[in-house]
C-alpha cells in the first residue's frame, strides 16, 4: 500500500484526499477527504487574473491541508489545478504560493488530462457492475469548465468546454455586482444558449449519443442529488451511486431558478459557497441530460480527486 495525498484545486473549491492505495489489487482505504470553497476563479472570466482575495483564501486552505498531510505522513503528494489557473495571466503567483506552503508545484493540467482523471476516479468502482450499460459518459460539471468523457474500461474520447457553474453565473446572472434573484427568463435563456454551444463543441470530439450510462460528478450534481433525495443534511454515503431521474432534475432546477438567495440558503444540503452558483450548475446538468437523452444520472462522489490519487500510486 502507498499512502498518497491528492489535491484538486478547481474554480470554485479546493479538495484534499489522503488514502492508502494498492494499484496491484485495487485496494483503497480513505483516511481523510475534505473540501473548502475558495472561489479561486472569482472574476477570472472578466479580468483574466486571479483576484488577490481569492489567492489568499486558497493559500489558507493549502496551509490547513499541509497540516493534515504532515499528520498522516503521506509519502507522495500531487497537486492538480484546473480551469481557473489555466486561464489566469498571473498564475505564477498561484504556483509560487502553493510551492511555499506545500513544497510541491501545482500541475496546471489540460482539459484532456482533467477528463482522464475524472473518468478513472468515477468509473473504477463501476466497471464490474452488470446493471449499468456501456459505454459510460462521465460529465464533470466544474466551476469554470465541464468535462465530457466517453469510454468503457478506458477513455475513448474526451473534451473540456468552458461551461461551468461559476463562469455561467458571473457571465449571465450578475448585475451591478450582485446575483440576480430569481433570474429572468432572458438570463436563463442566455445560459442555455452557452451550454448548448458547449455541447455542440463537445460533440465534435465525443460521441455523446453513444452513451448508455450517464455518470455525473462534482458539487452541482451531488447537490442536486442531495435535494432530490430529500436529505436534511449532506450524507455522501446516500448520494454516492444514487440514480436521479431527468424528471427530478427538471423539477429541482425549476425550483432553484424560481428561488431567492435566502430560499436556497435555507436548504440545508446546499453548501453556503454554492448558494449563488447552484442555479447555473443545475441548468447545465439538465441541458446535458436532455441533449444525450439520459433518463437518469448515476451520481458519483468519486471523481477527479480519486483519479489523481490513483495516478500517484
Amino acid at each position: 500500500m502507498t499512502r498518497v495525498a491528492a489535491v484538486d484545486c478547481g474554480t470554485n473549491s479546493i479538495r484534499l484526499l489522503v488514502a492508502d492505495l494498492d494499484p496491484a489489487t485495487g485496494a483503497f482505504t480513505e483516511l481523510d477527504r475534505r473540501m473548502t470553497i475558495v472561489r479561486l476563479g472569482q472574476g477570472v472570466d472578466r479580468t483574466g487574473r486571479l483576484a488577490d482575495e481569492a489567492l489568499e483564501r486558497t493559500f489558507a486552505a493549502c496551509r490547513e491541508f499541509a497540516e493534515v498531510i504532515r499528520e498522516l505522513k503521506a509519502e507522495r503528494v500531487r497537486f492538480v489545478a484546473t480551469s481557473a489557473s489555466r486561464d489566469a495571466e498571473n498564475r505564477a503567483d498561484f504556483v509560487r504560493g502553493v510551492v511555499d506552503i506545500l513544497g510541491v508545484e501545482p500541475e496546471v493540467i489540460s482539459g484532456d488530462q482533467e477528463a482522464e482523471f475524472s473518468f478513472t476516479g468515477a468509473t473504477k468502482e463501476l466497471s464490474g457492475r452488470d446493471d449499468l450499460a456501456r459505454p459510460f459518459l462521465v460529465v464533470d460539471i466544474g466551476g469554470g469548465s465541464t468535462e465530457f468523457v466517453v469510454g468503457e474500461e478506458h477513455v475513448r474520447a474526451a473534451r473540456s468546454v468552458d461551461v461551468g457553474c461559476v463562469r455561467m453565473t458571473e457571465r449571465h446572472l450578475v448585475a451591478d455586482g450582485a446575483v440576480v434573484d430569481p433570474p429572468t427568463p432572458e438570463r436563463i435563456a442566455a445560459i442555455r444558449e452557452d451550454v448548448e454551444a458547449g455541447l455542440d463543441l463537445a460533440e465534435e470530439t465525443v460521441p455523446l449519443e453513444e452513451a448508455r450510462t450517464l455518470v455525473g460528478l462534482a458539487g452541482s450534481v451531488t447537490t442536486v442529488a442531495a435535494v432530490a433525495l430529500g436529505l436534511t443534511e449532506y450524507d455522501w454515503t446516500r448520494i454516492h451511486h444514487a440514480r436521479i431521474s431527468l424528471e427530478q432534475v427538471r423539477e429541482i432546477t425549476g425550483r432553484l431558478l424560481a428561488s431567492t438567495h435566502e430560499e436556497r440558503a435555507a436548504i440545508p444540503v446546499i453548501h453556503p459557497g454554492r448558494v449563488d452558483v447552484i442555479c447555473a450548475g443545475a441548468l447545465v446538468l439538465q441541458a446535458v441530460m436532455e441533449r444525450v437523452g439520459a433518463h437518469e444520472v448515476v451520481v458519483s462522489e468519486h471523481d477527479i480527486l480519486d483519479g489523481i490519487a490513483w495516478s500517484i500510486a
